[in-house]
């Protein structure tokens, strides 16, 4: 009631209502300020603070100054300028901390800058009060200065808690009415707690009612300017602000990428690009929370590109890569830019798949087959068994030579997927490469295991339809069981592969099962290969000369250079079995380059020209820079061209005849003398001969053997001899062991003869003791 009483009975109440106007007007500006100095950034925040500080301190000044004015007690009074002046000057001091300490972003900032702002207040109020001068007798009432100085403090750490508030209306209205409420409360309270006991009743005033007034008004003014400064300020800043999001809007519609900008969590921009990725319109998402779209927040770094999920309008999880920044500067403005990886996820995705996968057949390759193959023996329970079969085309090479590579692929596709089309349950097909295939399947036994090379066989030996041409390839299949025939998949593999190779050499089986002798075969072979890749740096390899014989004179005329190896264990092997391991290993290259410049160099320091015959292989023959490689060994050896005779097989012309034919051509342009082998034993073309002008024929020692005991035999002799001299080209017969042979060949008019008749072949130190 005293509060009451002073406020209605000892107050100019227009002041008061002014004073009340002020003070309303200053705390929403004030705490709208201390908002913004919450959520913005560094050099911001600060200027925020300041603005607001200086906006609460010089509105609760004013609406104090107002309300004393409003003041109207029964005796002179008069206002002490220098604590006027201090008051201000102390509520803006105050205020500024009091709004440094709530803009801080850790617990309870607000209410603790709240309780320093109702302390600065009640400060400025009560020095105020001792700048009030009256020519009477004061006297306090602790109990209301108490009250008054609680009120303020409590109330006023309520009202910058509510700025903090979750709830966006609480801190926009709830928050100004208890600052109000602060001041207004610790003002009346605080003038409830003083009674004025004049000296002596006076009329007389130190300020006429209508100065005060007009004094009340002039303080108001300054106080609408202070704060239409701030306002301004606060303009200027919405404009700025306004103009970057403008700016941010343009970026966003101008991106490729979908982009939103929201504003604490609050979607207020979202671009074309976004609206295609989402499904969502913009106008359904201004205003929403982010969370709308699907993502959190707080699982994005600043920064950094996380890759997460977009939750579109239809449903669907997006793949999307998000990358956050945060406007400095601003009250929560933040922009998310968002790019759709569906397609990069789809492109990783066939890309790992190819690297998994067979290009041609679409079959599972190597590599994936490998993986599969420990993961089904991991898995493989006990009392189980697991068939490995190795599977390896016959015939394919003829009809890539035939047909072309194209035909080739067309075979590989179609066989493919006929055996694709057979596969039941739990079993599996992969291509390792070329013509190599592996299938796997669980088994109860053998009987399982041949069931399925069957299926498979049964596919692999179907006509393929290439054009108008049909193709039949055949396959070699051999079969190893896990864990009957190996322990691990390296040695399953191993096993089956030894298995094939059995049945590739099988004129009767195309199906094999893996035996434990197969591995001792195996070994002797690999050994057989290991040695010989050093029989050359060893110098292992020997070169025997044969002497080749004019059946009329009975004189030499040349000598064969024919390849020995004297293996350090095994003492000399033959040619028949080393031979073929160095073509199909290559080294018959190296080999036959050392043969040829080893026989020119040695016939190079002979006394007598005679010829020097050095066997081709296939390999050799379709190598397309022999032709350098022997005229450089008859340059480095001195070896006249004419002395030099190649042999070569119609069976190695036939591989590529083209190609072969165009390296003889090239051999003959040198000078050197091109022979044809072997004549008789293979397709004994005379197309071959038509083809190519041969210097000589050479009739296998098969048909030499036969001419006392094989009518058959003679009578092909005769016809080669017939053919010679028809022909123009010399006839040479190999394997002339006696004499009745010798006897029979010059009386058929055979040219040359070459045999243990008249010689071994011997090294090169014992050659001149060739001819008896």
């Amino acid at each position: 009631m005293r509060v009451l009483s002073c406020l209605t009975t000892e107050h100019n109440l227009l002041l008061v209502t002014l004073a009340a106007l002020i003070c309303t007007l200053g705390a929403w500006t004030s705490l709208n300020l201390l908002g913004k100095a919450r959520s913005g950034h560094g050099g911001t925040a600060k200027a925020w603070v300041f603005f607001g500080a200086v906006a609460a301190g010089s509105s609760v000044w004013c609406t104090h100054f107002v309300a004393m004015l409003a003041f109207e007690p029964q005796t002179p009074v008069s206002y002490e300028a220098g604590l006027t002046a201090l008051s201000l000057i102390l509520v803006i001091f105050t205020s500024t901390i009091a709004f440094l300490v709530a803009s801080m972003n850790v617990p309870f900032a607000a209410s603790l800058g709240g309780a320093a702002f109702g302390g600065g207040v009640a400060v400025m109020h009560y020095v105020g009060m001792a700048a009030f001068s009256v020519d009477a007798t004061i006297l306090w009432n602790s109990g209301y200065f108490t009250a008054s100085l609680a009120w303020s403090i409590v109330v006023s750490a309520l009202a910058f808690q509510s700025v903090a508030s979750a709830n966006p209306a609480w801190a926009r209205y709830g928050a100004p009415g208890l600052l109000v409420g602060s001041v207004v409360g610790l003002h009346f309270t605080g003038m409830a707690a003083m009674t004025i006991l004049p000296f002596a009743p006076s009329d007389a005033a130190a300020t006429s009612s209508e100065a005060r007034e007009m004094l009340a008004f002039a303080v108001t003014g300054v106080a609408v300017l202070v704060m239409g400064i701030v306002w301004v300020s606060n303009f200027v800043d919405r404009a700025v602000r306004e103009q970057a999001a403008q700016r941010l809007r343009h970026l966003a519609g101008s991106s490729a990428d979908g982009m939103i900008i929201t504003q604490n969590d609050e979607i207020i921009e979202a671009n074309a690009a976004f609206e295609a990725l989402s499904g969502f319109a913009r106008d359904d998402l201004i205003g929403q929370p982010v969370s709308t779209v699907g993502f959190r927040v707080d699982t994005l770094v600043e920064g950094a590109v996380v890759r997460t999920t977009l939750q579109a309008a239809c449903g669907d999880s997006v793949a999307v890569e998000i990358a956050a920044h945060t406007e400095s500067g601003e009250q929560g403005l933040r922009v998310y830019a968002l790019r759709d990886i569906r397609p990069r996820l789809e492109q990783e995705r066939r890309i790992a798949n190819l690297a998994r996968t067979d290009a041609l057949t679409g079959l599972p390759n190597r590599a994936s087959f490998l993986e599969h193959l420990d993961h089904i023996i991991a898995d493989c329970e006990v009392g189980s068994s697991l068939a490995l079969l190795a599977i390896d085309l016959n015939r394919f090479k003829e009809v890539n030579d035939l047909q072309g590579h194209a035909a080739g692929d067309i075979v590989l596709r179609v066989l493919s997927e006929r055996m694709r089309g057979v596969l039941r349950e739990r079993e599996y097909l992969a291509r390792l490469g070329g013509d190599e295939f592996v299938a796997t399947c669980r088994v109860s036994g053998r009987d399982d295991a041949l069931d399925f090379a069957v299926r498979l066989e049964k596919q692999l030996f179907s006509t393929v339809q290439i054009d108008h041409v049909e193709a039949v390839c055949g396959a070699s299949i051999g079969i190893a069981l896990y864990p009957d025939h190996a322990p691990n998949a390296t040695t399953l593999m191993n096993n089956a592969d030894l298995a094939m190779y059995r049945a590739k050499g099988s004129p009767i089986d195309n199906i094999c099962f893996y035996a434990e002798e197969m591995d001792e075969a195996l070994r002797v072979r690999r050994r057989m290969i290991s040695d010989l890749r050093e029989a050359l740096p060893r110098g292992e390899l020997e070169l025997r000369y044969q002497v080749q014989v004019d059946i009329t004179t009975e004189r030499s005329v040349g000598y064969e250079a024919l390849l020995r190896w004297r293996h350090p264990e095994r003492g000399y092997v033959s040619p028949t079995e080393f031979i073929p391991l160095a073509e199909e290993t290559g080294l018959i290259l190296p080999i036959g380059e050392w043969v040829l410049r080893t026989a020119c160099a040695e016939a190079a320091t002979w006394d007598e020209p005679d010829t020097i015959a050095v066997n081709l292989s296939a390999i050799q023959l379709h190598q397309i820079e022999l032709p350098d490689i022997v005229e450089q060994i008859l340059i480095e050896t001195g070896l006249p061209p004419s002395r030099l005779e190649l042999e070569t097989t119609e069976t190695s012309l036939m591989k590529d005849p083209q190609r072969a034919i165009h390296v003889l051509k090239r051999l003959k342009e040198l000078g050197i003398s091109i022979a044809m082998d072997d004549f008789g034993t293979g397709y004994s073309s005379l197309s071959t001969l038509r083809a190519f002008d041969f210097d000589k024929i050479k009739l296998d020692k098969t048909f030499v053997d036969g001419i006392d005991k094989d009518a058959q035999a003679r009578a092909v002799m005769l016809a080669v001899l017939a053919l010679g001299n028809a022909l123009s080209i010399p006839v040479l017969a190999e394997g002339v062991e006696t004499k009745e042979q010798v006897d029979f060949l010059k009386s058929r008019g055979c040219d040359k003869v070459q045999g243990y008749f008249f010689g071994r072949p011997v090294p090169a130190v014992e050659r001149k003791k060739a001819v008896a």
